[in-house]
């Protein structure tokens, strides 16, 4: 960018010349003008101050109109030394420069950080959730914003609309200026809450057990999906309820637990209780998923069961524990020990022969 020179009204060259000599009057030493090569200014315009190092009574004077804000524009040295001796300014030491960089200072107000503060200012405004949530659409389109370095302020939210009718919004900034009054930004467009949601990457049929290629996350308008939003950890391995076309998003009420048991299915049936595991086989009569109880038709005994799913094809069954019997304590009679008959007193003694 070719800077233009900057025509001022009513200078007075000889005056400057005379102030430069008057302020040089008494100093020995005089110090040679140099020419810098690279320049940056705050303001609008160039000053030969900015441009030479050692311009004394002449560094105030402004010779061109500075680039835009944040921008560098390109001096020729043999432009800048003819506009020097124009104001009186000579002897410059130009070194070897070739061009003069003159930049514009600007602070940078990013897209970025203008969305962001804009969705922060809607943040909650008219049932609208968190400002991460937030989809923003303007009406003219947000691009970097540059301003004079002396606004240094924070951009602060001053006013801020909603209409959740038709998701209109508002949205007015204050930012503090060093200088004088602050600046003020505005914009306006469009609102919409988004959420991440799992999207089917194929059309799929009921009964159907999704699996993990079959599940993308995109972010969809909440309105669109409701609040039974289902994400894709609690997809991925869910069966389906009902049939749903590719670019569908799931929710919470199309998904169930896969069936471990199907109707007609042979099963295997579990018997079990403490120290007992019993198996036999068994036909499923109807479907199941992990922890439903189903009735079971057990193969050997033709007789119906129900148990509870516990895997696939598999169908416990909890045998309570028998009871032990009560011990019953019964005192047996006692038997008397037998009496030996006593001699009677009456019976005759035979004596023994001597």
């Amino acid at each position: 960018m070719m800077l233009r020179p900057l025509l001022l009204a009513g200078l007075s060259v000889a005056g400057l010349l005379l102030a430069a000599t008057a302020a040089r009057a008494g100093d020995d030493t005089i110090a040679v003008p140099v020419l810098r090569a690279k320049v940056s200014v705050n303001s609008d315009v160039v000053r030969i101050g900015d441009v030479v190092d050692n311009a004394g009574a002449f560094s105030q004077i402004a010779i061109y109109r500075a680039p835009d804000l944040g921008t560098t524009g390109a001096l020729p040295v043999a432009q800048v030394i003819n506009t020097l001796r124009a104001q009186g300014v000579i002897a410059v030491d130009a070194k070897d420069i070739k061009l003069v960089s003159v930049t514009r200072l600007a602070r940078t107000v990013e897209t970025s950080e203008i969305e962001r503060a804009v969705a922060q200012a809607l943040e909650h405004r008219g049932g609208l959730g968190d400002a991460a949530n937030l989809s923003l659409t303007f009406d003219r389109e947000v691009q970097d914003t540059r301003l004079d370095p002396s606004n240094t302020g924070a951009m602060t939210a001053t006013a801020a609309r909603y209409e959740p009718r038709n998701g209109r919004f508002d949205v007015t900034f204050q930012i503090a200026n060093d200088n004088g009054a602050p600046t003020q930004l505005r914009f306006t467009g469009s609102a919409i809450e988004t959420v991440d949601v799992a999207i089917l990457t194929r059309s799929v049929e009921r009964s159907e057990i999704l699996k993990s290629a079959d599940v993308v996350v995109e972010r969809r308008p909440r309105a669109e999906v409701g609040s039974d939003a289902a994400s894709r950890e609690q997809s991925v391995g869910m069966q389906m309820r009902r049939s749903i076309r590719a670019g569908q998003p799931l929710r919470g009420a199309d998904l169930a637990k896969p069936d471990l048991v199907q109707r007609d299915q042979a099963v295997t049936l579990i018997f079990q209780t403490a120290g007992l595991y019993l198996t036999t086989r068994g036909k499923a009569l109807e479907n199941g998923t992990e922890g439903d109880v189903v009735s079971v038709l057990n193969i050997q005994s033709k007789r119906t069961v129900t148990g509870t799913v516990t895997g696939r094809g598999q169908v416990t069954i909890q045998v309570a524990a028998p009871q032990p019997p009560s011990e019953v304590a019964s005192a047996a009679p006692e038997t008397p020990a037998p009496t030996a008959l006593a001699a009677d007193s009456h019976s005759p003694v035979t004596s023994k022969p001597e």
